[in-house]
């Protein structure tokens, strides 16, 4: 076999054995409805992850194929009373999915229900939160029976915080943002024997796009109870380049064999 031949199907060889590059998709934006935070058992591992509500059947996905949207709808101010001054200043500007759901707005809760880790949690789930990052402040609250706020998570405080979810709940609550943009919020959830899972929880506040409003997360596995995305349509780079290279090694070959055929018959 002729050297330039071996040597351009070793490079096809090469080129098969290239994987293709993940490509990166748009984040799932959810602007209404109901999701909730919480662990389930992947594949027998502990998976933080958001149950998403607002089509036709429950939907699991990773946090970080999803953006959190909250609509002008939310913005509101800050009510004249002092129970309320860890929000800012009364009349300051703030941005409140609230703990009764309003139509208007995604409505965020957490649970820890899923069926899967019945026999794993124990009597709670820890909740931490290890960092918010944002151009405002984030505070987490539950309105109690009489009124009272009550502090679950607030980026005002040291880090990491914590708090217990029992087994087998399902809360909402007031979740506050105070300016507009994106917010980052590294979210935790474990229980005492040691499991765990950690996660980013992305929220877009206010005006924006929010599926280009955070660095473009790379796929990850489909969502539980979706079809994964289809490959998109056409042939990609890599088999593109490898039909020229074949077809050039097939007119080379084509030459030569010509070259010869006429030294044969001027012989």
């Amino acid at each position: 076999m002729p050297r330039l031949i071996r040597a351009v199907l070793a490079a096809v060889a090469a080129l098969l054995l290239v994987q293709p590059a993940a490509h990166a998709e748009a984040p799932v934006v959810i602007a209404d409805g109901h999701v909730d935070l919480g662990p389930r058992l992947v594949d027998g591992r502990w998976t933080l992850q958001l149950r998403d509500d607002t089509g036709e059947g429950p939907v699991w996905r990773e946090p970080a194929d999803v953006v959190l949207q909250v609509a002008d709808a939310a913005r509101t101010t800050v009510p004249d009373d002092p129970a309320y001054a860890f929000l800012g200043a009364p009349g300051g500007e703030v941005w409140v999915l609230p703990q009764v759901q309003d139509q208007q707005v995604v409505w965020p809760g957490w649970n820890t229900q899923d069926p899967s880790i019945a026999e794993v949690v124990g009597r709670e789930v820890d909740w931490r939160l290890h960092g918010v990052e944002g151009p405002g402040r984030f505070e987490l609250f539950l309105t109690g029976n009489f009124g009272a706020p009550e502090t679950i998570f607030s980026s005002a405080r040291p880090y990491p915080q914590e708090t217990g979810v029992e087994a087998g709940t399902h809360v909402h609550g007031n979740w506050v943002f105070t300016a507009p943009g994106a917010y980052s919020l590294d979210v935790e959830m474990a229980t005492a024997d040691g499991r765990g899972d950690r996660a980013v929880l992305k929220v877009h506040v206010g005006p924006g796009d929010p599926a280009t409003a955070f660095p473009t997360a790379e796929p990850t596995a489909p969502p539980s109870g979706a079809t994964g995305a289809r490959p998109a349509d056409g042939l990609p780079w890599a088999w593109i380049a490898l039909g020229g290279v074949l077809v050039a090694v097939a007119a080379a070959a084509l030459v030569v064999r010509s070259r010869r055929a006429a030294r044969r018959t001027d012989v």
